[in-house]
């Protein structure tokens, strides 16, 4: 399913927090929702995609949870039924991809995506490839990911030869840890992933202009609309506004961005082109081939960066 030139991105994060792993560098919410909890995530998802169902506008929807939300069925049934919308481009989610892949055959499969992170300390190999087989049988479109500490790297290795040639294996580099990576260490990881470089620092943002606000949103549970995940300022709300009239071009107030998911919408970067209509699920648009123009030019290598603190 090709996206339209006014396909709207929408990136939903509801009230979940709670997650069956626990990976010592995630910097998301190490918590258990109570049932109580878990209730009101559902009933804020169901509101938001009864909201979507009444539109018309072509969209495209991922869900960035704090927590693992593919384990949960009503998660899984909120995909099937997004996906089965006419004016709904893509569904995708971030996962640990450990919830019942079969339910998610009920849905359009060419409109499901799947980006899934692979976390060592939590499951193995043979495992979590398992899962990976259950999409491509599905038919679903999904990219892997993992975290570029130094101790990973063997299994990095190991994840690219078993993972089938047209899966994209991204790398995420943990800047907060202040990880510098050797030229050597930096040919090992531009070898899995010929992108990654473009991950691996925070880039000085205040001022860029940015398609956040325009054509890609931020939507929590509550129904707040905000430009982005990064950016506090509220728009409107979805279930008391109509917000559409409310978007407009703005330039970002952030000194840095260092996430995939704020700074692939930078204008000045080719970061929408190098995913192209695979850009919920962060798949590049020409993989297995990797087009070099896609790489980091000089012009942009010399933007001013800004360390973590």
């Amino acid at each position: 399913m090709k996206f339209a030139p006014s396909t709207t991105r929408l990136l939903y994060r509801g009230s979940l927090s709670s997650c069956n792993y626990a990976c010592g560098y995630c910097p998301f919410a190490k918590t258990r929702n109570t049932k109580a909890e878990l209730d009101r995530d559902r009933q804020q998802l169901h509101r938001f995609v009864d909201w979507v169902e009444r539109g018309d506008r072509p969209l495209g929807v991922l869900f960035t949870p704090w927590g693992e939300a593919i384990i949960l069925r009503y998660y899984r049934e909120a995909m099937v039924r997004l996906s089965l919308m006419s004016h709904v481009r893509r569904v995708a989610i971030q996962t640990n991809l450990s919830g019942h892949l079969d339910d998610l055959g009920g849905g359009d499969v060419e409109r499901l995506a799947i980006w899934a992170t692979y976390h060592s300390s939590e499951t193995d190999p043979d495992r979590f490839l398992a899962r990976c087989q259950k999409l491509d049988l599905l038919g679903i479109r999904y990219s892997v990911g993992m975290v570029g500490f130094r101790e990973h790297f063997q299994t990095i290795a190991e994840l690219r030869k078993r993972l089938p040639s047209h899966v994209y294996l991204w790398i995420n580099v943990p800047k907060s840890s202040g990880i510098i990576y050797s030229d050597e260490e930096q040919r090992f990881l531009e070898s899995i992933d010929p992108y990654f470089r473009w991950n691996g620092r925070r880039w000085s943002s205040r001022g860029r202009a940015c398609s956040a606000g325009t054509s890609s949103l931020s939507i929590d549970g509550e129904g707040d609309v905000r430009r982005c995940h990064f950016v506090d300022e509220v728009i409107g709300n979805i279930h008391r506004d109509d917000v559409w009239p409310r978007l407009k071009e703005r330039t970002c107030p952030n000194a840095t961005c260092g996430c995939h998911i704020g700074y692939v919408n930078r204008d000045d970067f080719p970061l929408r082109r190098v995913f192209g209509d695979g850009l919920l699920e962060r798949i590049p648009a020409e993989w297995p081939e990797v087009n070099a123009e896609m790489m980091i030019p000089k012009a942009v290598q010399s933007l001013p960066v800004v360390d973590d603190c």
